[in-house]
Order: C-alpha cells, then structure tokens, then sequence
C-alpha cells in the first residue's frame, strides 16, 4: 500500500508531457538568442533511394541569427504543418481501431492466444523457460528484424494498440507491451543488417559498397537484442510478481477496466453484412493479384520475386471462409491479420509509406464496420469517437514538431553541427570515432529521421574520417549505432511520442524507465565500435 501511494505521488510530481515539450520549445528559443546563425551550403546528390539534399563539407558560413520570441506560441501551429503525416495516420488509426475494438476481437484472439499458448507448458524446456518469456522474444525479435531490414518505425504506432492490452492481459505492464514492439524495432534500427534508409544512404555518400560489413554488423545486431530483450525479460518478471511496482500501473488502470470489462464468451454468428464483407474483400484481393501476380519483395540490397498478392487472396479465402463460418469476432480477427501481412509486403514489395498504411488501415475499419452489420452512420460515428480518444497523441506530435520549427526559424541548427564537427577534429582514430558517434547520438535531439541525418552529416562524418586515415565503414557504423538509441527517448521524435501517447504512457514515465536501458546500450554500442578500429574486419 505504502509502495502504491509512493507510486502516486510521484506522478503528481511529473510534469505532463505537454508541459515538458513546451518547455523544450522554450529552451530552444533561449538558444536563438546566443547560438549565432549559420549555414552549410548544400548539393543534390542521386541515391539508390532517390535524390537527397546534402551538406557540402567546409562550406560553413556565419550568418545573422534570428531571435524566437512570440513564435514559441506559433510553433505548435507549424509543428502540424511540419508532420501532418504521422498526425493523420494517428487519428485515422484511432478511429479504425475503435471500431475493431466494439467487436471486442482482438480481445478474443489475444484471449484464445494466451490460453492455447498455457497449454505448451506441459513440455519441461518450455516451462523452465517461460511461455511468456518465449512470447516476448519472438515477438521482439521479429519487430528487431523489421527495424534493421527495412527501418520500422512509424508503423509501430500500429502495433501499440495490439500488444499493450496482450502485456496487460499477460500480466505486465503498457511498457512491457510497447517494448514488445517499439523498443523491438528500435534495436532493430541501431544493429541495422540492411536499412536501406540509413546505412544504405549513409555507405552511398561515404562512397563504400552498399550494405558491405554486413558481417559484424550481424554481430552487433545480436548483441543489442541479448541486451535488450534480456533487460525487457527481467523487468517483465519483476512486474509479473508484483504489478504495483509499476511507474504506469495509475495509468494502467484505463487496460485494466477495458479487460476487467470484456466478456470472452461472446462470440456472435456470421451474418448476411459479414458474409458480404468476405466476398466484397475477397474480389478486391483477386484483382489485386491480377494486376500485380509476381512481386518483388526487397530486403536491403537484394530481393527476390514470389506470388505474394496471389498467395494472400488464397490463404485470406481459405481462412476467411473459416472465419467467418465460425464467429463475426473471428472474422474481424482476420481482417486484421491480414490487414498485418499487407502491411508488410506493401512496404518490402511497394515501399508503401504512411499514405498508403493509412489507407490500409481505414479500410480495414470500412469492412469490419460491413461484418459487425453497421451502417454508414454507425460506421462513421465509432471512426469519430476513436479519432476524438486518440486526439492527445496527434495533438502532442504536433507540439513535439515545434521544438525543430524553432530551431530552424532561428538559422541555429547548422551551427550546432558546424560546432561539434569541428570539436571532433584532430583526435586519435579511436576517440575521433567515439566522438562521432556521441556526435549522431546528440544530434538525435534535433534530427530525428534517421535518413535526413544521413544526408546532412554523413559528408561531414566522411571528411573528418579521411582527415585521421580512419575507415569509412567504421564511420558509417559509428553513424547508424549513433543513430539507434537516443531517438527511443527524445521529445522530439513524433514517432515516440505517438507511440507513448496510444499506450497513454506519459513521456516523463517513460524517460524514467528507459534511461537506464539507453545508456547501457549507448555505452555497449560504443564498445562494439573499438573492434572496427583494433581488428581486421571482412569490410572494414
């Protein structure tokens, strides 16, 4: 009891997550004032990925800074107009959810998962090992493979909404359920086997083959998940034995009322809306597999060729018929499945972005309204209510977008870089790289894209390097480990802060939380960088 009122009291204390990002916003300001102005000189450059603007190495001139003052109160408004897209996919996914979750769905398959999956304890190696410790790790290592494939990041928010009620039914917390995929993807991001998006542009403009060293990279990767998966396993575990001990159980209490409230036994039967909603999916998936037979699926620098669309509209066929033969609960289920899988091969094989995920995602809302029998004014009243509920987390990537219009507006940001660059000049091979690497780390706080970062100090990471005789790829490695780890904890990335505010974590919990892990990864990633000095490495 003493622990819970503790508990309590501490997130009184805690700033909301609004106050704390317009108190950046404020800093920033602050910083326009002093920081003089300045800016590199920029080219375009063409990629594998497209054309990409880049800074032109000593090109660096002074200029006249330009104080922010009443444009703190503005920067809310331009940080709208600088994400709409992650704001939109936000609101359009908390209104198709909304409308999956009155099905109570996913409710039911996260209920029959868990049950079916307490039946494996009856083998020795799985119970000495835990059910729920295998879950989490293969659910993390999966999302780690997309995050150092293709660069997962915004679709996560996705995912939120899926396994923070399974943590919370497994009997963890929102954190545990947000690690399972966000922090997944972000280890993913820092190991970086094959993103196309950083380590692909990055190698380009250093002028090394593409995804070359791939051999220690998978090394690294390796690492990162013993290391965070392991961290993960062990706070779930002690959350297991007592849920109190929480810095979110307050705020867990929203899962637990929604879970406390849920009837597993529900389980209506098809009707005429839901067999229509079948068919009419099932034509669609058809003519997408006539138009698009044979895909190409990439995955880093190769790819291969497959049937995917055709092989979709067969297994959703089988399984749909299945589905909906048994439960309109379980068909929804299945539209959500494979709502999943077109995610997937829609970015690997369309390189599909947040446009066309957010039109995934609100069709698939379209259909389950169809098979739950809604009408259109039904349908579009529940997509109203799930945006309104969801509102706070576009609201405060919005707000979160400020803090980079500021510094922007104020001509600072090619200062701080044209700064620290040259406080990384003249050091041993060693310290240059390490310096690099806190260099990407810290920019992280103003940069955020991993792909826009490549195209901006990745010129001036490469002329530095050249200047000591060090190894372009050590370089890159510095830049995409840097890259990896400081942007799961800073304000300024819309990505975390819609991701925390689905899981209705506030940023001050989570920053609480996540230090620890981020600065032994931080300090774990600079040690895997000292080999690609010291050792002779296959592309290095």
């Amino acid at each position: 009891m003493a622990q819970k009122k503790t508990l309590m009291a501490f997130g009184k204390k805690i700033p909301h997550t609004y106050v704390i990002i317009f108190f950046v916003i404020l800093i920033a300001a602050v910083f326009t004032w002093f920081v003089p102005g300045g800016n590199f000189q920029r080219e375009t450059i063409t990629t594998n990925s497209g054309t990409r603007e880049v800074i032109v190495p000593n090109s660096f001139q002074y200029t006249e800074n330009v104080p922010q003052t009443w444009q703190v109160f503005s920067a809310f408004y331009e940080g709208f107009v600088r994400t709409p897209k992650i704001i939109v996919f936000i609101l359009i996914l908390g209104g198709a959810f909304w409308i999956l979750n009155e099905s109570r769905a996913i409710d039911l398959g996260v209920y029959s998962f868990l049950r079916k999956s307490e039946k494996l304890n009856k083998f020795k190696l799985i119970r000495a090992l835990g059910v729920n410790n295998i879950i989490i790790t293969v659910v993390m290592l999966i999302f780690s493979f997309f995050g150092a494939i293709f660069g997962m990041s915004e679709e996560t928010i996705a995912f939120v909404i899926i396994f923070v009620p399974m943590a919370i039914s497994m009997g963890y917390d929102s954190i545990v359920g947000v690690c399972m995929c966000f922090l997944a993807a972000g280890l993913g991001f820092a190991g970086c086997l094959m993103n196309p998006f950083t380590l692909g542009i990055a190698q380009e403009i250093a002028g090394i083959p593409l995804f070359s060293g791939l051999e220690y990279r998978f090394i690294i990767w390796i690492i990162f998940n013993i290391v965070g998966i392991g961290f993960v396993l062990w706070y779930a575990a002690r959350i297991k034995k007592n849920p109190t001990r929480s810095i979110v159980y307050k705020e867990d209490a929203y899962w637990r009322e929604h879970q406390e409230k849920t009837d597993y036994n529900i389980s209506e039967k098809s009707k005429t809306p839901t067999w229509i909603a079948y068919i009419s999916t099932l034509v669609a998936m058809i003519i997408a597999a006539i138009i698009w037979p044979i895909n190409s699926i990439a995955l880093g620098a190769g790819s291969f060729q497959m049937p995917a669309l055709p092989m979709l509209a067969v297994l959703f066929a089988i399984f749909g018929w299945v589905s909906v033969r048994k439960s309109i609960q379980a068909f929804v289920l299945n539209i959500l499945i494979f709502t999943i899988l077109w995610l997937v091969i829609g970015v690997t094989g369309f390189a599909w972005g947040l446009l066309e995920l957010a039109a995934l995602f609100f069709a698939m809302a379209i259909i389950s309204g169809i098979a739950m029998g809604k009408d259109a004014n039904d349908t579009a009243k529940s997509f109203i209510a799930g945006a309104r509920d969801i509102m706070s987390a576009a609201l405060v990537v919005g707000l979160a977008g400020g803090i980079i219009v500021i510094l922007e507006n104020g001509a600072i940001i090619d200062t701080i870089l044209f700064g620290i660059s040259n406080a990384i000049e003249g050091a041993g091979k060693i310290t240059t790289l390490g310096l690099m690497y806190t260099f990407t780390s810290l920019i992280n706080m103003i940069i955020t894209s991993g792909t826009a970062k490549a195209a901006l100090i990745m010129p001036i990471l490469k002329d530095i390097s050249q200047m000591v005789d060090l190894s372009l790829q050590a370089t890159v490695t510095a830049f995409h480990i840097g890259d990896g780890f400081t942007n799961m904890i800073t304000p300024t990335s819309g990505v975390l802060i819609g991701v925390l505010e689905v899981a209705r974590i506030p940023f001050s919990k989570w920053f609480a939380w996540a230090w620890k892990l981020i600065l032994l990864l931080v300090i774990i990633g600079f040690l895997a960088l000292i080999p690609t000095v010291t050792m002779q490495l296959n592309g290095f």
